[in-house]
């Protein structure tokens, strides 16, 4: 049995030889990886711009209680899913992408080598097909760590900022929620992974590879959203996020949210916890919340989910038919 070849086994240029034919290219990049610095192409004149982190142990583990191993192809898929999903969130499009890792010595080559896949597979899936890994970094640590940051155009339009919002506005969902707090939960649980049914599976892999709607984004700026932001950190923390911004209130349907909880079932029926605080409390769906003005019909991919009120968004900015919610959702500086 071929032994795996460490890190810290290979020079800085070595491993760049091994991953830099991984990555996808594409015609925004006019200069890519090998030089100080890549040349990317703006034509809109304006660039949006977008960065994430990913650390071992507090976003992600390379093993889970549950048994489960975080491939180096889902971190290249979750860092690249999060990143253009913000982008997405401006009703922009993704043109280019950096990464950086840090890497401990002992870090097997081909995990690595996944993760440079991963990157690219998910810009692939997700449909940004504009998009090309230009470079990035690599350095020595003592726990891993993934940043990634994205460029975006906006194609000439005006960008859908969270402040936009009005009071009489619809509210809708792109995407889900709550389907990768159901994995979370999953991966945190005692129950092996192998013993897992495929729907729960099902919900465990979108907590590790996120599928976030990267269409909508910009068919929302088209069809005149007012407001728009990413959910990455629950529906409710978000939601408040956008009202804080507009100086409104966002009031949830209740049938709208049972309907988003009867998925999560599989899992919530095993763990014995209510699917509900999945769909108001869990993030890293990465579904796009967004506003649009009264009676415009709401573009491909968007479910009414609610409205935006008049009201104090200081002491009660989400509601759920008229009743305040607590917020709930992740910060990573509360443990």
């Amino acid at each position: 049995m071929t032994r795996d070849i460490l890190v810290g086994e290979l020079s800085e240029s070595e491993l760049l030889a091994r991953i830099f034919p991984r990555l996808r290219s594409g015609t925004s990049v006019l200069l890519g990886p090998g030089d100080d610095a890549a040349i990317v192409a703006a034509p809109d004149g304006r660039v949006v711009v977008s960065l994430d982190i990913q650390t071992q142990d507090q976003d992600f583990r390379l093993l889970w209680k549950n048994g489960y191993r975080t491939t180096g192809f889902d971190a290249g898929w979750k860092a690249a899913a999060q990143n253009l999903s913000d982008i997405n969130a401006m009703g922009a499009t993704a043109t280019s992408l950096v990464a950086g890792l840090t890497l401990p010595p002992a870090t097997p080559v081909s995990w690595v080598e996944q993760l440079a896949d991963g990157l690219s597979a998910a810009i692939e899936f997700l449909g940004a097909t504009g998009c090309s890994v230009a470079g990035g970094d690599l350095g020595r640590g003592t726990e891993l760590s993934i940043s990634v940051a994205v460029l975006g155009s906006l194609a000439g339009h005006a960008p859908v900022l969270r402040s936009g919002g009005r009071a009489g506005d619809q509210l809708a969902l792109a995407g889900t929620v709550g389907r990768a707090a159901a994995g979370l939960a999953l991966l945190e649980s005692d129950v092996p992974v192998e013993s897992l049914t495929i729907a729960q599976r099902e919900l465990l892999d979108t907590q590790c590879r996120p599928v976030p709607p990267l269409a909508a984004g910009p068919a929302a700026a088209r069809a005149g959203a007012t407001a728009m932001l990413d959910i990455s950190d629950g529906l409710v923390r978000d939601g408040a996020r956008l009202a804080g911004a507009s100086g409104v209130v966002v009031n949830l349907m209740q049938p709208a949210l049972t309907g988003l909880a009867e998925p999560l079932a599989p899992a919530a029926e095993l763990l014995g916890i209510d699917p509900m605080e999945w769909v108001l409390g869990g993030g890293e769906d990465h579904g796009l919340l967004a506003a649009f003005p009264p009676g415009v019909p709401l573009p491909p991919g968007f479910t009414a989910i609610g409205s935006l009120l008049p009201g104090n968004a200081t002491t009660a900015p989400v509601t759920i038919a008229g009743e305040a919610v607590q917020a709930s959702g992740w910060d990573h500086f509360v443990l």
